[in-house]
């Protein structure tokens, strides 16, 4: 069994700041509520090998993994997957941007399934992923609107 997600949320900046802002991974702390360090390991290729580091859990758990995430700034979509999975026989991630004339409709669309000795199961994960990206989503709409507000009024 497997699972899919697939959520998005409108953000009403410029499309150049939208996908700035969402992958300039050294930044993600700031813009994600969830990680506490994203440290790029490689580039190559047009790939970008990265850790990512959660705040430590309930039980002071820091869990991290590294990714690989190939961003396409003319197509504007990024493909992403989990080099180390952890709990997850696999986990890839498709971002697109789309410009609206209400501004970006960005996109995250995960694939993935977890392994047998996995704490949770593909649906429970499903839900927990659900919800976990519409609240990140909602906050990286507050912080691109307001540097897209920002940006406004220093050129006035």
């Amino acid at each position: 069994m497997a699972a899919h997600t697939d959520n998005s949320v409108l953000i009403d900046a410029p499309i150049d700041l939208v996908w700035d802002m969402t992958n300039d991974i050294p930044s993600w702390p700031g813009l994600f509520s969830e990680y506490a360090e994203a440290t790029v390991l490689e580039e190559s290729a047009g790939t970008i090998l990265f850790r990512l580091a959660m705040h430590p859990d309930e039980n002071g758990k820091v869990w991290s993994w590294v990714s690989a995430r190939t961003p396409d700034p003319v197509g504007r979509t990024v493909r992403a997957h989990r080099v180390e999975p952890g709990p997850f026989k696999y986990m890839w991630i498709y971002w697109e941007y789309t410009e609206t004339e209400d501004g970006v409709l960005m996109r995250w669309v995960q694939d993935f399934e977890m392994k047998p000795a996995a704490p949770v199961d593909d649906a429970r994960m499903r839900d927990r992923m659900n919800t976990n990206t519409a609240g990140q989503m909602r906050l990286i709409k507050e912080k691109v609107e307001a540097a897209a507000r920002a940006s406004l009024g220093t050129n006035h």
